[in-house]
């Protein structure tokens, strides 16, 4: 089976400080044998750039979580991309959050800071990693509104006319294993063409069992959910998960 890749997760959280090591061996173990470490914040991103000198199936990846609405944090974490942008494999996580936030003037000045970091995307050819949570069709229409050209929607919770747009565009979704649990997940991966599909993870969060620790393995029940839904092998989803990693990602693998 090809290798798979975790294209999101967040291996700097604190809730995997005991046992690092085993959870990346657990991972690579299931197939899974890279991970993109997603940030929230500075100090996140700079966990993820040591995390990934110490493991090399850890691609660090650099963003600002939407609920900081703070300009000059922003520029800060854009600042920190600029210098590091040779390390990273991604800007991620950013985009909106209207579930958080829920005030216009703070929407607005969410959109704002979107916009920029979806200018640095482009500016250094680097992928979005979007979070876009009661958020979908909005950040859709951002991202093509702005041009963006390498674009990862996570966990997108939308439906699937307002994903429907991105998938046009060449945009990807990220599939979790709480597809396992979530009604809308399924029906999005029933109606979305394999060839715009990813897995991740959002450990340690979004796993089959929401009161348990998820971790980079369980990306594999991601992978087994869309076979089941697409009623195809899940060597051909694999096959397709590592062809469409790599027209997002590169030669990552």
């Amino acid at each position: 089976m090809h290798p798979l890749m975790d294209t999101h997760t967040h291996l700097y959280d604190d809730s995997f400080d005991a046992d690092r090591p085993a959870v990346i061996e657990r991972a690579i173990s299931a197939g899974v044998v890279r991970m993109i470490s997603v940030s929230e914040t500075v100090e996140d991103a700079r966990r993820n750039l040591a995390l990934a000198s110490k493991y090399p199936e850890i691609m660090p990846a650099a963003g600002l979580y939407p609920t900081y609405l703070d300009f000059d944090v922003a520029e800060g974490m854009r600042a920190f991309i600029r210098r590091k942008c040779e390390q990273l494999v991604a800007i991620g996580e950013v985009g909106l959050d209207y579930w958080a936030v829920q005030d216009e003037g703070e929407r607005d000045a969410q959109g704002r800071i979107f916009e920029a970091f979806i200018d640095l995307s482009l500016e250094l050819d680097l992928p979005l990693n979007v979070h876009s949570r009661s958020a979908g069709r909005h950040a859709v229409a951002l991202l093509l509104r702005k041009g963006a050209k390498k674009v990862q929607l996570h966990a997108f919770d939308g439906k699937t006319g307002s994903a429907q747009p991105a998938v046009e565009a060449g945009f990807f979704f990220s599939v979790p294993p709480s597809i396992e649990r979530s009604r809308q997940k399924q029906k999005l991966v029933r109606q979305l063409p394999l060839s715009c599909l990813l897995i991740e993870t959002d450990s340690p969060v979004l796993g089959p069992d929401p009161q348990t620790r998820n971790e980079p393995a369980n990306a594999k029940i991601a992978l087994r959910m869309i076979a089941e839904i697409k009623d195809v092998t899940q060597e051909a989803v694999a096959e397709a998960l590592y062809e469409n990693t790599r027209r997002l990602y590169g030669d990552v693998f």
